[in-house]
């Protein structure tokens, strides 16, 4: 079973996630910021990833402690979950629209943790998720998953409409990259090795 759950409680957040990379797409997710609850769930949906995130943290300083780890615990369970990672596809790429935005994502589960951010998003917020949360969301992701990650802003504007095409083409690019393969039993390296 390709499951994990993973408690993180530090003096600003207290979070419990779990994972099931075999699922269907479905989430519960409660972190007290809800445009960013909207986000995980659509990651969620768009990988076929189940999802269950309590996340509870110090919101009256701002958001930034919660978004960040649970970037952190989220990529500890993929990685969890993973194991040796064989009979993976490991890659994954997505080109997404929504409305006016058009985001490019590419992943590459390699160990070799990586994040290139090409999103320009205005300063400010969507709901209570400060737009500059979400590179260091993906930042802590990518590292803690041992992700080479790629997003890239290629059209938008509207700042909601550019953050819900990212988290949606993460989640379609992840689910293509942990997707199992019947080919093949091993590691997809031609080094033998991740």
């Amino acid at each position: 079973m390709r499951r994990a759950k993973v408690v993180r409680q530090t003096k600003e957040t207290d979070i419990v996630l779990n994972v099931n990379l075999d699922g269907t797409g479905e989430a519960r997710v409660e972190t007290g910021i809800g445009f960013f609850d909207h986000m995980l769930t659509a990651l969620s949906r768009f990988s076929y990833v189940d999802l269950e995130v309590t996340a509870k943290g110090d919101l009256v300083v701002d958001p930034h402690h919660t978004i960040e780890d649970c970037g952190i615990v989220l990529g500890q369970a993929l990685r969890e979950a993973l194991g040796a990672k064989q009979g993976i596809e490991r890659f994954g790429n997505a080109l997404l629209p929504m409305d006016e935005a058009l985001v490019q994502v590419a992943l590459d589960i390699s160990d070799r943790p990586y994040l290139v951010w090409a999103v320009d998003l205005p300063p400010g917020n969507v709901g209570l998720f400060p737009t500059e949360m979400g590179e260091e969301f993906f930042r802590a992701f990518a590292v803690q998953a041992g992700l080479t990650l790629h997003v890239r802003l290629l059209s938008g504007k509207n700042s909601h409409h550019i953050l819900e095409a990212v988290f949606k083409a993460v989640g379609r690019a992840l689910g293509e990259a942990v997707r199992e393969n019947p080919r093949y039993s091993g590691v997809l390296s031609t080094k033998g090795v991740l």
